[in-house]
């Protein structure tokens, strides 16, 4: 592995060192926003061979490209990431289904990779990087090779920063505290959201099993005022009555129908500006606890190995050394070097992984005001949706009143439970 020192800038405008503090970052969730708006929409079936390939059209709005991405080029493109990036929030992918993938599954894949490259696209480090772009923009063959080759020879970011061998002397002297404090807070955050995520899919859920409903409930009064069975004779004295009831029943289906589409439309809107918003928010926050066990199975993990290592070697030299064997303290001497070189490049390696987990926690801060996008959203829709049923209810009253016959042929409106009529 190349020593810091040695490692070329590939970007030197891009790396420049902030003024101040570089620990800290300056962006507002709006700016975020703002950074790119990318639109993941399927593209029509193609067939192959043996099997339906999917292919999803990936729209930029920052670089004005729109390119057709396979979900094995996100799987790419995602490693590359995790490969430059080890020490930043990289989103997970919606799982690979090989066969059987329904619509709903495809379409709730869609959705999954909608949230993650706009999670990338948004992200500081991620959206100047040249993987990104390709990704985004580049429309020739084989998108794949030509995304590995242009990470090739770049390295991770702790060669290319430079920063890095100085991040210590950014982090606070209580940089251990301050992670597990903050790791437990967006551990009791992400809790809460899945918890709401839940029930904000149930009641989206519920909107749109009530149009299926509300649709088949005036279908069912369409068909009992289309109903063409003759009346019995002993039937005959109320036959117009039964036949302005059933003209009256045939017409109300419109309005039912109109209800449906109304709850449809509600439910439908709940799961783009609600439930899409918390997923992802929920997507940013599991990345985060991703990163987290990142730190502590890779680089800490890494870093204790290195130094159980050392420790072997120390007491081997030692034992050479008194049984006076040159050729081997020699040996031991030269890996000793080495092994001091990996645990110095390794503690650089730690408090760089420090340094980025300190900046990814002050990002998945500057998301928490999405919650309240996501209540502006809830409540706008529940507003909407019940402000245009009561509409169509409040139409629908009045087509009611020839249903409602009293004793002296006049049309009377029905009385309430409490108007205290008796059994007879």
């Amino acid at each position: 592995m190349p020593q810091v020192s040695e490692q070329r800038d590939p970007d030197p405008g891009r790396m420049q060192v902030p003024q101040g503090n570089p620990l800290l970052l300056s962006h507002s969730l709006q700016e975020l926003l703002a950074r790119d708006n990318v639109q993941v929409d399927l593209v029509p079936e193609k067939k192959g061979l043996f099997l339906k390939h999917v292919e999803y059209e990936v729209s930029s709005q920052r670089f004005r490209s729109s390119v057709h991405r396979r979900y094995n080029d996100f799987v790419v493109f995602r490693e590359l990431l995790l490969q430059k990036f080890p020490y930043r929030m990289v989103p997970s992918l919606p799982p690979k289904r090989a066969l059987g993938a329904d619509r709903e599954f495809i379409e709730a894949r869609r959705r999954a990779l909608k949230r993650f490259i706009n999670l990338v696209a948004r992200h500081p480090p991620f959206s100047e990087d040249v993987v990104l772009r390709l990704f985004l923009s580049f429309s020739g063959p084989d998108v794949q090779s030509k995304l590995k080759e242009s990470a090739q020879c770049a390295g991770d970011e702790f060669l290319s920063c430079k920063l890095a061998p100085r991040a210590k002397d950014f982090l606070p002297a209580d940089i251990q505290t301050q992670f597990a404090v903050s790791r437990e807070l967006i551990r009791n955050i992400h809790n809460s959201f899945y918890k709401l995520r839940d029930r904000a899919e149930r009641m989206a859920s519920r909107a749109i099993d009530n149009a299926a409903d509300l649709l088949m409930f005036g279908k069912e009064l369409s068909a009992l005022g289309s109903d063409t069975t003759p009346l019995p004779s002993w039937a005959a004295l109320n036959s117009s009555t039964w036949g302005s009831l059933k003209q009256a029943l045939k017409g109300l289906s419109v309005e039912f129908a109109l209800l449906a589409d109304k709850a449809a439309q509600q439910g439908k809107q709940e799961e783009t500006d609600v439930v899409e918003k918390l997923n992802l928010f929920l997507d940013l926050l599991q990345s985060y606890k991703d990163l987290c066990e990142r730190h502590e199975k890779g680089v800490l993990h890494k870093h204790q190995r290195a130094l159980h290592k050392y420790g072997l070697m120390k007491r081997q030299m030692s034992a050479a050394v008194h049984s006076r064997e040159p050729e081997a303290v020699e040996q031991l001497e030269s890996r000793i070097v080495e092994q001091e070189n990996a645990i110095q490049t390794m503690e650089l390696r730690n408090h760089f992984s420090l340094y980025c987990l300190h900046q990814e926690t002050q990002l998945v801060h500057v998301y928490l005001p999405l919650t309240s996008h996501i209540l502006g959203a809830f409540v706008n829709s529940q507003i909407q949706g019940h402000k245009e049923m009561g509409k169509v209810w409040n139409d629908l009253k009045p087509k009611l009143h020839c249903l409602f016959v009293g004793p002296t042929s006049t049309l009377t409106p029905p009385r309430s439970p409490r108007d205290g009529l008796s059994p007879q």
